[in-house]
């Protein structure tokens, strides 16, 4: 199924894109002074956003189609896990996200460094969910 795929293609995506953040490029931005972290971190999570948020909707939505055109619920699974990140990223991450974005940068310090090894902890959430997606894609795919 044509849908099925492009979920199982878009959540692998996703996923890739979300394991990067957290184990190469967040840590790589940690490096950095306070003030030049911050300073990458700002226009980085808005370009990943953008990304992630339209794969994370777009998987869901053609996890949904799946399940329903192959009558196979377990489509569903996957899907709602990609869905997940919606409302985690606006409950769990976003005021976090709000409150690094309010941080002039020369207030950069340990507070917002704190803020941002808290954000890729709570970023690595994101990870899990894609790749559980990723995996329960592949099981009914494999399955089919």
């Amino acid at each position: 199924m044509l849908s099925g795929l492009i979920a199982l293609t878009l959540a692998a995506a996703f996923f890739g894109a979300a394991l990067y953040i957290n184990v190469a490029e967040h840590p790589a931005r940690m490096l950095l002074d306070d003030r030049n972290a911050l300073a990458q971190w700002s226009p980085s999570y808005a370009r990943a956003f953008n990304l992630q948020g339209g794969l994370a909707v777009l998987s869901g939505l053609a996890g949904c189609a799946s399940a329903w055109f192959t009558g196979d619920w377990k489509w569903a699974i996957g899907a709602a896990l990609m869905i997940a990140n919606w409302p985690y990223t606006i409950f769990g991450i976003l005021p976090l996200n709000n409150q690094l974005n309010a941080i002039a940068l020369e207030n950069a310090g340990p507070e917002s460094r704190a803020m941002l090894e808290r954000w890729n902890r709570l970023h690595g959430l994101r990870t899990i969910l894609s790749g559980l997606a990723v995996a329960v894609y592949l099981w009914v795919a494999a399955s089919a």
